[in-house]
């Protein structure tokens, strides 16, 4: 947790205190549970912009395709020669048919 969400949180337990002991149970509870939402709202709110820029999430999915192309090269050959064998003996069928 950061020292930013602690004080929140802290001035939101505060608030809620003096909110029972000042006001009606049910006014305090709606205060109670506002000030909880403005305090999670505020604490996921506070690391929005340390995020990867668009570069940097391009260049680790090309390493992740990279990385995949390397670990199926045998399998795109196996199945490469196997569709040129296939063309060879269409191409082969068209011509005895001519």
């Amino acid at each position: 947790m950061t020292k930013r969400s602690l004080v929140g949180a802290g001035i939101w337990a505060v608030v809620t205190a003096l909110a029972f002991l000042l006001i009606n149970p049910i006014l305090a509870t709606f205060v109670t549970i506002v000030g909880a939402t403005v305090v999670v709202v505020v604490a996921l709110a506070g690391d929005w912009e340390n995020h990867p820029t668009f570069e940097q999430r391009e260049l680790a999915r090309a390493r992740k395709r990279a990385e995949k192309r390397e670990r199926t090269k045998d399998a795109r050959a196996k199945d490469r020669a196997r569709w040129e064998a296939h063309q060879a003996r269409k191409a082969g069928r068209s011509k005895a048919e001519s």
